[in-house]
C-alpha cells in the first residue's frame, strides 16, 4: 500500500513537471497553435465522455432527476454538451476580456500569449463545473449551438473567400507567364475535380429504382452555381479570374457531398448506407479530424487576414500613401519602440473558438437529432444535411456578391 502510494505520488509529480515544461515552451509565435491544441483536447474529452460517461451520469441525481431514466443516447449527448459549454465559456470570457487590445504594451497582451498553466486550470474548472449546472441551462445551450454553428460555418466561408482572392492576386501580381500558366492549370484541375465529383455524387446518392429527387436537386443546384460562377467571372464587366471560381466550385461540391453523406444511413437514397457498420468508427475519427483542421485553418486565417480581422492600428491595416519625411520617420520609429501594434484581433480570434465549440458539439451529437445506430456516427441527420446544403448556397451567394458588388457600388471599397 505504501509502495503504491509512493508510485502514485511520483507519477503525479512527473506529470506536473511535464506540464510545466510544455507550458513554459509556449512562446508568442506558438500561442495560437497552443489554443488549437487546447481545443483539440476538448474534442478528445468530449469523445471519451460520449462513449463512457453515460453509466456514471445516470447515477447523478441533479442530472437524472426524471421519473423514467432516458435512453443512453440522451446521456451521451448531455456529456458532450456540458464539455462544449465549458469550452465555450472559456473562450467567450477571453474574447470579451480581449476587446480593445491594440498594442503589445497592453497588459492583456501578455495574458493572451502567456499564463498557460493558469489557463489550463481555469479550463478544467469550467468544464467540471458544467456537470453541476441544471439541465435547463444545457437545453438552452443546445438550442443556441445550432445558430452558433451556422455562424461558424459562415465565418469559414468568408475566410475562404478572402484566402482565394488573395491567392489569385498574389500569383497575378508576379506578372510572369509561368504564374499565369499555373493559374490556368490549377483552375482546370479544380474544374475537372468538380465535375468528376458531381458524377460520383449522382452515382452514390441517386441510385436507380428509387425516387431521389431531393438529392438530384441538391447536386443540380451546385452544377448551376458552377456555370453561373464561370459566366459572371468571364463577363467583360467583371474581368475576373477562373482560379477563385474553380476553387469555390469545388468547395461547394464538397459541401454538397458532405450534406448528402450526412443523410441517415437507413435512407434509401444514401449510397453509403451499405457500409454504415464499417465506417462508424472511421466516420467518428474523420469527423473530429476535419473539425480540428477546420478550426486550425480558421484560427490561422484569423491571425493573418488583412481585410477582416486586423484592427485599425495594425501594421496590416494600411500604410501611408505619401512618403514620410525624416522627422516623421524618426517619430514613427520612437512610437514603434514604445508600443508595437498587434497584428490581429485577439477578441475575434477567441470568438472563432467559441463558435467552433458549438459546432463541434453539434457534430458529436448529430445535431442532437440522432438516435440508435446514427447516434454512433458523427454529423448524421437531416438537420446536418440542411445546414451543409444551405452553407453551400450561402457560399455561392457570397462569391457572386464579391464579383458583382464592385460593379453595383463602384464608389465603395470591397
Amino acid at each position: 500500500m505504501w509502495a503504491a502510494s509512493c508510485l502514485a505520488s511520483c507519477c503525479a509529480a512527473c506529470a506536473c513537471d511535464a506540464c510545466r515544461t510544455v507550458v513554459s515552451g509556449i512562446s508568442r509565435r506558438s500561442a495560437r497553435i497552443a489554443y488549437c491544441g487546447l481545443f483539440a483536447l476538448s474534442l478528445i474529452v468530449s469523445w471519451i465522455l460520449r462513449e463512457v460517461a453515460a453509466p456514471l451520469m445516470e447515477k447523478i441525481p441533479w442530472i437524472n432527476h426524471f421519473h423514467q431514466t432516458p435512453d443512453r443516447e440522451w446521456f451521451e449527448t448531455d456529456a458532450v454538451l456540458r464539455v462544449s459549454l465549458g469550452n465555450f465559456l472559456f473562450f467567450t470570457i477571453l474574447a470579451i476580456f480581449m476587446i480593445g487590445v491594440k498594442n503589445q504594451k497592453d497588459p492583456r497582451d501578455s495574458i493572451h500569449h502567456g499564463g498557460w498553466m493558469m489557463k489550463i486550470i481555469c479550463w478544467c474548472v469550467l468544464v467540471i463545473l458544467m456537470f453541476f449546472v441544471p439541465n435547463g441551462i444545457i437545453s438552452f445551450y443546445e438550442a443556441t449551438s445550432k445558430f452558433g454553428s451556422g455562424l461558424f460555418l459562415l465565418v469559414q466561408v468568408v475566410l475562404l473567400l478572402d484566402f482565394v482572392h488573395g491567392w489569385n492576386d498574389k500569383w497575378v501580381g508576379y506578372d510572369e507567364q509561368f504564374w499565369y500558366m499555373a493559374l490556368l492549370v490549377v483552375s482546370l484541375v479544380c474544374y475537372v475535380a468538380t465535375f468528376s465529383f458531381s458524377g460520383l455524387l449522382f452515382y452514390l446518392f441517386t441510385p436507380s429504382g428509387h425516387d431521389c429527387g431531393l438529392n438530384t436537386f441538391f447536386i443540380t443546384m451546385v452544377l448551376i452555381f458552377v456555370f453561373v460562377f464561370a459566366v459572371i467571372t468571364l463577363h467583360p464587366s467583371v474581368s475576373g479570374s477562373l482560379l477563385p471560381a474553380s476553387v469555390i466550385s469545388l468547395y461547394c461540391m464538397y459541401l454538397c457531398y458532405s450534406g448528402l453523406a450526412s443523410e441517415p444511413r437507413d435512407y434509401e437514397c444514401n449510397g453509403l448506407h451499405k457500409h454504415s457498420k464499417a465506417v462508424s468508427t472511421s466516420s467518428l475519427g474523420l469527423g473530429l479530424l476535419t473539425t480540428v483542421l477546420s478550426v486550425v485553418y480558421s484560427a490561422v486565417r484569423a491571425g493573418s487576414s488583412t481585410t477582416l480581422l486586423s484592427p485599425p492600428s495594425s501594421p496590416r491595416a494600411g500604410k501611408p500613401l505619401l512618403p514620410l519625411d525624416k522627422a516623421d520617420e524618426h517619430h514613427e520609429e520612437e512610437e514603434k519602440s514604445k508600443s508595437r501594434a498587434v497584428t490581429y484581433s485577439y477578441s475575434f480570434f477567441h470568438l472563432i473558438f467559441s463558435l467552433a465549440s458549438m459546432y463541434s458539439a453539434m457534430l458529436l451529437t448529430g445535431w442532437s437529432t440522432s438516435v440508435g445506430e446514427s447516434g454512433k456516427l458523427v454529423d448524421v441527420g437531416w438537420a446536418s444535411v440542411w445546414v451543409r446544403i444551405i452553407t453551400s448556397w450561402a457560399t455561392a451567394a457570397l462569391f457572386i456578391w464579391s464579383l458583382v458588388a464592385p460593379i453595383l457600388f463602384p464608389d465603395r471599397e470591397f
